[in-house]
């Protein structure tokens, strides 16, 4: 038994290092996807959109209030007629778009205690500021409803005319079953480590217009097997009502590898669907990076059945989200 231990311990040492190689043969042969090290990056680092900070709204008498506040700077994004038709005292029109050139040329935002984005109706400055944030801009915010809580005038033919109770009668009660995990998105950028992907992705996604993100409720309800919709609010909410085939996810946790994100499809439109519209864009904002085919349902779900949100409280638009604050003509 003596004469043999040598042999066996040379045995097991072979065995060892055969393995070893074996295992960086494995590794080599299947590195990470462009995919998950972005998402690795992400949610290694703030992990945003899976965390309380989002949404990262401001309402409109902080803004009132921080007027004269140089540590607050607020970027207008609507059209330069409509900026030179009324905008908020010191406010500085930049196309959507150019957000994050100006960001990085144009001034040092590191100066600033906040950024808020502000839109017509709060959507696409929330889509916006959310890109902006998984830059790593983290003192940028969003306007809540808009340039339509600042007065009434910029309400009326976007939150007013659009706030209807048109499916009401005709919504889901029960829950639908969520997917079985599947595959994620193919990234190509070329990029090989998560802070440059994630850049890139960021880049890309600024090129497109935000006007390509948004999804009707009627475009739903038309033809829904084109549709996958995300039910992204409480699960109250979510039981009380919802589109036909929506499945709930719960906001601020279910879009991590952890939790749901693999149950996403990618062989169809994905539409987030939350109260207003703007949580959604931030979500909207996140997917896109990831490479997901994904919308935002215009003004939530407010855009069906407001009566009811403002009934319950459920961040309805109303009369008193309006301020009629002084505007700069």
């Amino acid at each position: 038994m003596r004469k043999q231990t040598p042999y066996l311990v040379l045995l097991f040492i072979l065995t060892l290092t055969l393995s070893g190689f074996n295992n960086v043969e494995q590794i080599q042969d299947n590195p990470p996807t462009e995919f998950e090290l972005l998402v690795q990056y992400l949610e290694e680092n703030n992990n945003y959109i899976n965390s309380e900070l989002a949404p990262s709204l401001v309402l409109a008498p902080e803004i009132k209030e921080n007027l004269k506040n140089k540590k607050y700077l607020v970027l207008d994004i609507r059209s330069e007629a409509w900026f030179d038709y009324g905008h908020i005292k010191n406010a500085v029109n930049v196309k959507g778009p150019e957000l994050l050139n100006y960001f990085k040329n144009e001034i040092t935002p590191a100066e600033y205690d906040k950024i808020t984005v502000v839109c017509y109706s709060g959507q696409s400055a929330a889509y916006y500021a959310g890109l902006l944030r998984l830059y790593g801009f983290d003192n940028t915010y969003s306007l809540k409803w808009g340039m339509s809580s600042w007065a009434g005038e910029f309400a009326e033919n976007i939150w007013v005319k659009n706030s209807t109770d048109e499916l009401v009668d005709n919504l889901e009660t029960t829950a639908n079953p969520m997917p079985e995990n599947g595959s994620y998105p193919a990234l190509t950028t070329g990029k090989t480590d998560g802070e440059s992907i994630l850049k890139q992705r960021i880049e890309e996604v600024f090129a497109i217009p935000y006007k390509e993100s948004i999804v009707k409720t009627a475009a739903i309800t038309e033809t829904p097997a084109d549709f996958y919709v995300m039910n992204y609010m409480a699960e109250e909410k979510y039981n009380f009502g919802h589109l036909k085939g929506a499945v709930h996810y719960t906001p601020n946790q279910s879009l991590a590898t952890t939790t749901n994100l693999a149950t996403l499809p990618t062989d169809k439109r994905v539409v987030v669907n939350c109260d207003t519209g703007q949580s959604a864009a931030y979500v909207v904002a996140y997917l896109n990076v990831l490479g997901y085919n994904v919308g935002n349902l215009a003004y939530g779900s407010n855009s069906y059945m407001n009566s009811t949100l403002v009934e319950k409280g459920w961040n309805g638009f109303s009369e008193k989200e309006i301020h009629e604050f002084p505007i700069v003509e």
